[in-house]
């Protein structure tokens, strides 16, 4: 059993994943449920991210990645994508200076390019403020696709074959995963999605190959780290074969 006691010390006595992906669903739910709107619940699933990214620094988990916006979200609302979008600056402004001193480093995933230039300009700064940073690698993924990500890597290689760069029948595993927006860090253990939606939205297709999955009921604003140390008792029930007997 995880305990989580004071000060946040974590008894871990089991396997601890060292790559996390978060779809972190439900936010626009959770607050309709409170009579309030959407922006209400994204704007507690701000500090339930917070909670969670600490939660899993403390307890030896080396990669944290989280869904904040897809590729598809720019169709939602103009005000709901506004909100968001504000949302990135409010997180970074009021949470850097805890992620920086406890050693978090920051990765954007995605095509900045189609963020507003506050947002990119934003997130561009926490990374290079902990770049250097020992700790839990924390990867933001804004304006991320799967299948984008895919193609993105594809072309890129092309690019290099058509420049004289490498050959095509060089292209194995390793070449593909370093034109990735992951490239360097561990393929993903463990997938967890909440709000009891089953299926994982075009996030991080590639680096899922073999990941463990684990859906919750909970909205992600009441994703405590208590929800978060059930998720990582049942990744740790599982029997790991990566298609071995």
């Amino acid at each position: 059993m995880f305990r989580f006691k004071k000060k946040e010390k974590i008894e871990i006595p089991l396997e601890v994943p060292k790559h996390i992906g978060i779809i972190m669903d439900g936010n626009g739910r959770w607050a309709k449920k409170r009579m309030q709107p959407r922006v209400f619940g994204h704007k507690a699933g701000m500090e339930a991210l917070q909670e969670v990214t600490i939660a899993a620094k403390n307890m030896g988990v080396q990669v944290l990645t989280v869904y904040a916006f897809s590729t598809e979200n720019w169709a939602r609302p103009k005000d709901e994508v506004a909100a968001l979008m504000g949302l990135i600056v409010e997180y970074f402004n009021k949470k850097i200076d805890e992620l920086d001193r406890k050693g978090v480093c920051i990765r954007m995933l995605g095509d900045l390019s189609a963020v507003p230039d506050l947002q990119r300009e934003t997130a561009l700064r926490a990374m290079e403020r902990t770049k250097d940073n020992k700790g839990l690698k924390l990867n933001i993924a804004l304006n991320y696709g799967g299948r984008q990500e895919i193609l993105r890597a594809a072309r890129r290689l092309a690019e290099k074959c058509a420049d004289g760069e490498m050959r095509p029948e060089q292209i194995d595993e390793v070449a593909f995963e370093g034109e990735l927006y992951t490239a360097g860090l561990p393929m993903v253990d463990l997938l967890i999605r909440t709000s009891g939606e089953e299926r994982i939205s075009n996030f991080l297709l590639y680096q899922c190959a073999y990941a463990e999955f684990v859906f919750v009921p909970e909205y992600w604003p009441d994703f405590t780290r208590e929800v978060f140390a059930r998720a990582l008792e049942t990744y740790a029930r599982r029997d790991r074969r990566f298609g071995k007997v």
